[in-house]
């Protein structure tokens, strides 16, 4: 018959194994006393039962099924005694309460607090913490989201001073799609891009439009994949990308963001400019100039002048009534939706009813219709021929027939051609091909007759105002494709910004792209080359070249482009200063916390104020063709950082990085990132030097600064990659001994208040090694880790800060140990990593050890000599160290001996060679 205690089942068992003494092992208390506390070596077993909540604390019975809260068997290896302590008291259970954690050093000396901390059933929690809550308190990190500063402030709130939130409700269409599309066509389509296809000719304009399509859609999966990888914070494409990829890369792209929509403003105010004083109202021109070669010099004051006034008043408008910008928002995208689609109509039109817009031409020579009305030599006046106005432009004489006139005028006749001959034409074969010119050239029809006379210059012909070239329309072209993060900058307004985002964007710029390339066609196959290439209209009497193929009339185009260009400069004025207020907020750049500041109803005053000098900066240039290739440096380089930290994010296996949207690659990132660099040289290589020197000065500043936000880092495990790969080269093989150089672990000693005994060290080691190569500065703090580790922090902090004052580039450990010697064998055989190893210790000479009142210290310093013998490593005895020479000082004269007495494989010589190396010698 067993007994009646063997019949209790048993809950838990739980077995632990210490041989070392409890001593050695404070902070940590069991819950029974110790009988054989000084015990060499002791196995303890302890097991527990999941009893009644009502009998924990009642004594134990054989009958009642319920056993003792602790068993607890010690063993003697010297004697057979066995101790079988009764439940803990109440008095202990109180005591039980207290904080015995690892860091709890508040304890007596005979305590043991093993069990305390290890509840593992609800039954247990009156006495012990729970496992999970103990690793709770523990833990130095949150759980919370990123950025979770804010959320932890929201939730702080009380609950009735919380504003009600207002639902997003805005879908893919209204919030991505036609913000995407309204910001994308702008004022290069309607006065830049007839001149683009007449220039590079169809197929390269055509190549010109789709490589910066791609780009654009490259840059848009990326920003998918941004907008999927987790919850989409309201702020735009700014918060989505430094919420994402860090504070260096969301600063450097956000501040590029900011500029390219800064100058876009002034390239939108230019070009409203440009269409009123050359298209709507001519004659309000101040400055004036009869001159051909000033003309263009007169226009550019023009520009600035007006340029100016406009943006001031913009600036006004932005900053008193920006909601009434947003209401009429919806009006300047229907402009620019009807002026593309008549130009459709038009195009339609011209294939069976072309409109009647006749070129005026001498020989192949194309002539300004500003001045004349009658395109011929001679005009018949009451049944008399006399001389036309045409005559007067070129002869010294307007009356006879006899006067003197220019060469090339007598030789060529006068002739009309069609300046929309239409659709069905065939003058798109005459279009495909490039006709580049430098600047000052006469514009030409290379397939009408001409005779081989040079003639003079004169101001009726129709001139190239600008050197031509690929390279030149690329940089022209390319702000017409951006204002794809137009969508993504109403995320908080979104219902769905992780579904819209996407979808809204891509579908957006396979719009505008099939707009683009359709337009390159249709302009190419419908419009006489000669126009194309006048880029204000002088051929067609002043009329916009678009416009003249609109159907019904030019003047929806002119209208319609002016109030979009009008709008989409409103768009940018008013989205600028919130950008830069919401970088200066983040505080990542001390220098813009100023701009961070609003007035009352929440307006960015100051960031407005200098949105606004930036872009008269840009006014002040005067030419849209000028402005447009910086405009697009900055939108290049912010999107190649997103593609650039997207690839990396992917290759880097980054754990935070798990984008949802289904098409996206990491090589399409790199294949986005490759093509914004290429555009960026091959628009301007100038200004893509410039522009990578102001985004590579924002990140360092960034990183200098060390902002300290928990956004994560898209460029640390880019070093943590390359620090493995590094390392794992290293290990292939022993160095060759061409290849060996001192890589020093510094051994320090550290008086009672843990200051650095002999800091000269530190002062040889930078002298020696010079800022190259691996350097350990070690130091060992005698006693026990889970008491000394605060004293250990303080040390290395000392260490540290003494180390750059020594400007010793190099790693600190610290070792906290029970005996010096044993720390120091410690640091001797593990510090480094792989083949970033040691392989050369550096102490000083035991001076004061005949006077040490330990009469074994000295044993210390022979220990460290075997040891290093034993890790076969070399070992350097600095003796007087305290006369040693610092980094402050230069040394004129002196010689460096050397006494080579045993063969050392040559370190002897090497020393000083070393040492010569450093600017003190």
């Amino acid at each position: 018959m067993h007994p009646p205690e063997s019949t209790t089942k048993m809950a838990s068992v739980r077995f632990m194994v210490t041989p070392t003494k409890i001593d050695d092992i404070p902070g940590l208390s069991d819950t029974s006393p110790d009988l054989s506390s000084r015990s060499s070596s002791r196995v303890r077993f302890s097991s527990r039962e999941s009893v009644p909540e009502t009998s924990r604390s009642e004594p134990m019975s054989e009958m009642s099924g319920a056993t003792t809260s602790l068993a607890t068997v010690a063993l003697d290896p010297a004697s057979d005694r066995t101790s079988n302590p009764q439940d803990v008291t109440e008095d202990d259970g109180r005591k039980k309460a207290r904080n015995a954690y690892l860091n709890n050093s508040s304890y007596e000396d005979g305590d043991e607090y093993f069990d305390k901390n290890l509840a593992l059933f609800e039954e247990e929690m009156d006495t012990r913490p729970k496992v999970s809550s103990l690793l709770n308190r523990m833990a130095n990190y949150t759980n919370l989201t990123q950025g979770a500063k804010e959320h932890e402030e929201a939730e702080n709130i009380a609950e009735g001073k919380k504003k009600p939130t207002k639902t997003p409700q805005m879908g893919t269409f209204m919030g991505v799609y036609l913000p995407c599309l309204q910001n994308i066509f702008g004022v290069i389509l309607f006065l830049r891009l007839t001149w683009v296809v007449g220039t590079a000719g169809v197929l390269q304009a055509f190549a010109i439009v789709l490589i910066c399509c791609c780009c654009t859609m490259l840059t848009a999966i990326s920003m998918s994949a941004i907008a999927t990888n987790g919850v989409v914070p309201a702020g735009g494409s700014y918060f989505m990308i430094s919420r994402a990829l860090g504070p260096e890369f969301g600063g450097a792209v956000g501040l590029c963001f900011y500029l390219g929509t800064t100058f876009a403003a002034a390239m939108y105010i230019l070009g409203a400019i440009e269409i009123f004083l050359v298209y709507i109202f001519p004659r309000a021109a101040i400055f004036r100039s009869d001159d051909v070669l000033k003309e263009s010099a007169a226009m550019l004051n023009n520009m600035r002048v007006y340029g100016t006034a406009f943006l001031v008043l913009m600036v006004l408008v932005v900053f008193i009534g920006v909601r009434y910008v947003n209401k009429f928002a919806s009006l300047f995208l229907a402009c620019v939706i009807v002026s593309i689609l008549a130009i459709y109509a038009g195009a339609i039109k011209s294939s069976f009813a072309p409109p009647h817009f006749p070129v005026c031409m001498l020989g192949n020579r194309t002539l300004s219709s500003r001045h004349f009305d009658t395109c011929s030599k001679t005009k018949e006046t009451h049944n008399l021929t006399v001389p036309s106005k045409l005559w007067s432009f070129f002869c010294n004489s307007s009356q006879f027939f006899n006067a003197t006139c220019d060469e090339y005028f007598v030789h060529n006749n006068v002739t009309s051609i069609q300046g929309i001959p239409g659709l069905a034409s065939g003058v798109i074969k005459e279009n495909l091909w490039s006709n580049y010119l430098p600047k000052g050239e006469i514009i030409e029809k290379p397939s009408a007759k001409s005779s081989d006379v040079l003639g003079s210059l004169n101001h009726e012909y129709v001139l190239v105002d600008i050197t031509t070239s690929f390279t030149l329309l690329v940089g022209i072209f390319f702000p017409s494709v951006t204002g794809i993060m137009a969508g993504s900058n109403r995320s908080g307004d979104l219902k769905d910004a992780q579904k819209s985002i996407p979808i809204g964007t891509v579908l957006a710029i396979l719009t505008t792209s099939f707009v683009y390339l359709s337009n390159v066609v249709l302009f190419g196959a419908c419009i006489e080359g000669v126009v194309l290439r006048d880029k204000f209209g002088d051929a067609v009497k002043g009329n916009l070249v678009v416009g003249i193929l609109s159907w019904p009339s030019p003047w929806v185009i002119v209208i319609g482009s002016f109030f979009s260009t009008c709008g989409a400069g409103l768009q940018s004025l008013t989205g600028a200063p919130r950008l830069l207020q919401a970088i200066a907020k983040d505080n990542i750049i001390p220098f813009l916390r100023v701009f961070g500041h609003s007035k009352a109803n929440g307006e960015p005053t100051w960031a407005l104020l200098l949105t606004a000098v930036i872009a008269e900066l840009g006014i002040l240039i005067a030419s849209l063709d000028l402005v447009a290739p910086i405009l697009s440096m900055f939108f290049l380089m912010c999107y190649l950082f997103v593609n650039l930290a997207c690839a990396l994010q992917t290759l880097l296996r980054t754990p935070n990085w798990r984008p949802r949207f289904r098409y996206y690659h990491w090589t399409l990132s790199f294949m986005g990132m490759s093509i914004c660099l290429a555009l960026m040289f091959i628009s301007s290589w100038y200004y893509a030097i410039v522009a990578i020197v102001i985004a590579g000065m924002i990140y360092k500043y960034i990183e200098y600064q060390g902002a300290e936000k928990e956004w994560g880092d898209g460029i640390r495990g880019l070093s943590l990659s390359a620090a493995r790969f590094a390392l794992l080269r290293l290990e292939e093989g022993p160095p060759h001994t061409k290849n060996w150089r001192p890589q020093l672990l510094v051994l320090l000693k550290l008086d009672e208040d843990l200051h650095v005994k002999h800091p000269r060290l530190l002062t040889f080691a930078s002298q020696l090694k010079a800022g190259k190569g691996l350097t350990i500065v070690g130091s060992v703090i005698v006693g026990n880790f889970l008491e000394n580790y605060g004293e250990a922090l303080a040390a290395e902090q000392t260490i540290k800060h003494l180390m750059e004052a020594e400007k010793v580039k190099g790693f600190c450990q610290l070792v906290v140990a029970a005996k010096l010697k044993e720390g120091i064998s410690h640091l001797i055989q593990s510090c480094g990593l792989g083949g970033m190893k040691h392989n050369t210790v550096v102490m000083g000479w035991p001076n004061g050890w005949r006077q040490s009142e330990d009469a074994r210290s000295w044993k210390t310093f022979i220990g460290t000599v075997r040891v290093t013998t034993a890790a076969h490593l070399a070992l350097l005895v600095a003796k007087n160290i305290s006369f040693f020479p610092s980094n402050v000082e230069q040394l004129s004269e002196g010689h460096i001996d050397v006494w080579w007495i045993v063969h050392d494989g040559g370190m002897l010589m090497l020393l000083p060679f070393l040492l010569k190396q450093h600017k003190v010698r």
